[in-house]
């Protein structure tokens, strides 16, 4: 949405496409209500693809979708593909957010207030509250000039975490429930089916942060979420305290992300699943 901002104010024509329906908690943020969940059927001249990793996690629509000029690829996620015909990809940038920023920087631009709201929750999102190892003096810095421009810190705070609906509650007492520690207690798991999904109506997008509650417990250094997504499908989360790479853990099975969070997707049963992941964590430490 920042980036659609500073395009728009360019005098361009610009389309704000996600694969998936916006979640609630960020609903109120300006632009939302322009986001759009399937490509128009005509002609563009650039595409930016934002903080995907790889192309296919952008969707399939715009993986397939044959009417791109050039793509250019905008991240900070290691290990990523280069598949843009312009690629700025950069590792050490706390957040795609502040890269966007660098840019907008870069070519004068006056930050509005609009934008600078969508620039201050990419980062602050990104950095877990600044609680997560991506937190760098930029992110300091660049969250230090858009408060400066009026960035309301509480509202922000109140809309993305003080704001949630009860099911999401009452689905993380159900996820809590399944809590599994492993004997040396280096690491630690929870699991959502798609039968606690039935029982408290919540969907999906209501699990985010779920994978942080293990890693919290002392001495926990790996937590790992199990989330169904069909019947015999999981989504596998991973979050390390530091020591543990675990996006070379998601490679091995396909996935990818950062050193301290990433996932991949597996298939079986939960015990199945968990069994397979828990036997690598066991090798692993």
């Amino acid at each position: 949405m920042a980036l659609a901002s500073f395009l728009r104010a360019r005098g361009k024509d610009v389309t704000i496409f996600y694969a998936d329906p916006l979640p609630q908690t960020f609903q109120f943020l300006p632009l939302a209500d322009s986001v759009v969940y399937s490509i128009p059927d005509r002609a563009f001249d650039i595409c930016f693809v934002l903080d995907a990793g790889d192309l296919k996690r952008a969707g399939a629509e715009v993986a397939s979708f044959q009417k791109f000029g050039k793509i250019i690829n905008i991240d900070h996620h290691p290990y990523g593909e280069q598949f843009g015909d312009l690629n700025y990809v950069d590792p050490s940038a706390s957040a795609t957010g502040a890269i966007i920023y660098r840019i907008m920087q870069a070519a004068g631009y006056a930050i509005d207030t609009d934008t600078a709201l969508c620039v201050y929750v990419a980062i602050v999102t990104d950095t877990g509250c600044f609680r997560y190892s991506n937190a760098d003096p930029e992110a300091f810095q660049i969250s230090s000039e858009l408060v400066a421009q009026g960035i309301n810190t509480w509202s922000v705070a109140e809309k993305l975490y003080e704001s949630q609906p009860l099911k999401r509650l009452e689905l993380l007492a159900l996820a809590l429930a399944t809590l599994s520690v492993s004997k040396t207690g280096e690491f630690a798991s929870i699991s959502v089916t798609l039968d606690m999904y039935q029982k408290t109506g919540a969907t999906a997008e209501l699990t985010d942060g779920f994978v942080n509650y293990p890693r919290s417990i002392h001495g926990v250094e790996v937590s790992v979420f199990f989330r169904e997504i069909k019947p015999d499908v999981f989504k596998v989360g991973f979050r390390s305290k530091g020591k543990v790479n675990v996006s070379s853990l998601a490679i091995a099975f396909g996935g990818g992300g950062h050193h301290n969070a990433a996932g991949c997707t597996l298939f079986g049963s939960l015990e199945e699943v968990k069994e397979t992941i828990y036997s690598f964590l066991e090798q692993a430490f």
